[in-house]
């Protein structure tokens, strides 16, 4: 086994594992699609080394020769029908098949060609730099914006740009007169060598991708309660420390707690209380505004930030809350059946004052609890609590 053999089989065990971890990958990632067609690029292209193997090796030249070339740029192909699902900048497959089509008829049109010569050359390593170049455009046409993703944009770019520096070198150089030639020269040894770094570098940087997806749905799923589907204390607290640098104050927050709540679980069960919570979470969601930060702090108490909202503006947002959820007819629970919340607000201007808001507004839930429930307080600086209109 002479040095490029060697590479060609290391190229197709560092294809097949990626094939592998990318499979592996799919089990975890929401782009699950996306990393399946990527692992099916890799190991598509991984038989490109058998058939580079089979030209040296076989008298059937020109079938594993053409076979060879054709696997590679189905790989590389369906790495950008990957990565377009990956990046939300979907591939047509109709221009991706006529592409691979014109490709494989160029490929045997040029056959004959002397390896070492432009038209051959260029003819058999343009397809292979525009297969990459869409796939880069795709990272750039995308609304991903973060370091790993210019990164990748750039190897891909390199990548592309590898292939037409290989035609010059095959000229420069010589690649042999014919296919079989081809695999046993030093020309061969280089090119195969390039490749294989850039398999493992585009490689890594898209298991980077699916990574650190992964790990930011693992974080969010650890910052959400399960079963009202809005932050847990965790979420709540990073999530609003996030708002308040985005947005200037003042700013206002709002406490909220469900009335007798544990007459629910008592009389229906915990299953209707439950229903109960996920319903008011509901409306939470749908009465804030889009920059709210909605948080669930333990049993049947939530909280609203409302960066950059007024204190006045709060109370009316918590008015709105206290009386749809007062005649809202509530799930798993009897006809007729209504429940209420009672209601504290706090204004404060920046972030080191959001701890004390919240124990400002804790103060006036206390009070709407004290005077009643199924009302509103509002935590005043100089005159303490002050009682709204209910």
């Amino acid at each position: 086994m002479n040095g490029a053999d060697f590479f060609l089989v290391v190229n197709f065990s560092i294809g097949l594992s990626f094939a592998v971890v990318f499979l592996i990958v799919s089990t975890r990632s929401r782009s699950r699609t996306a990393a399946l067609w990527i692992a099916a690029a890799y190991a598509v292209a991984s038989f490109s080394t058998i058939s580079e193997l089979l030209v040296a090796h076989t008298g059937w030249v020109k079938l594993f020769a053409v076979a060879a070339f054709a696997t590679v740029l189905a790989g590389l192909l369906l790495i950008r029908v990957g990565i377009g699902r990956l990046y939300g900048v979907p591939a047509s497959p109709v221009l991706l098949v006529t592409f691979f089509c014109i490709s494989i008829g160029l490929d045997l049109i040029i056959y004959d060609l002397p390896r070492g010569s432009w038209e051959h050359s260029l003819g058999y390593q343009t397809p292979f730099a525009l297969a990459i170049f869409v796939s880069a455009a795709a990272v750039l046409r995308s609304s991903r914006r973060t370091a790993i993703d210019r990164v990748m944009a750039v190897l891909l770019l390199a990548a592309g740009l590898q292939f037409l520096v290989k035609a010059v070198a095959a000229v420069e150089v010589g690649a042999g007169q014919t296919a079989a030639d081809y695999v046993h020269s030093y020309y061969a040894l280089v090119s195969q060598s390039l490749t294989g770094v850039f398999v493992v570098i585009i490689g890594l940087m898209l298991l980077s991708v699916f990574v650190l997806e992964i790990m930011a749905e693992e974080r969010s799923n650890s910052e959400v309660d399960a079963l009202s589907e809005v932050l847990n204390r965790r979420g709540f607290d990073n999530h609003c420390e996030a708002a308040l640098r985005r947005m200037r104050g003042p700013h206002a927050v709002v406490l909220c707690d469900l009335d007798h709540f544990k007459k629910v679980n008592d009389t229906y069960g915990h299953y209707s209380g439950d229903c109960v919570i996920r319903a008011f979470a509901e409306l939470l969601r749908a009465s804030a505004p889009e920059n709210a930060v909605i948080g669930r702090l333990g049993g049947e108490e939530f909280c609203v930030l409302l960066p950059g909202v007024p204190s006045d503006a709060a109370l009316m947002f918590a008015q709105a809350v206290r009386g749809s959820f007062a005649v809202q007819a509530l799930p798993s629970m009897p006809q007729g059946f209504r429940m209420t919340a009672s209601f504290g607000v706090a204004a404060f201007h920046n972030a080191v004052e959001l701890p004390a808001a919240i124990r400002n507004a804790d103060g006036a839930l206390y009070e709407a609890k004290a005077s009643g429930r199924n009302c509103v307080r509002s935590h005043r600086e100089r005159s303490g609590v002050s009682l709204v209109m209910l």
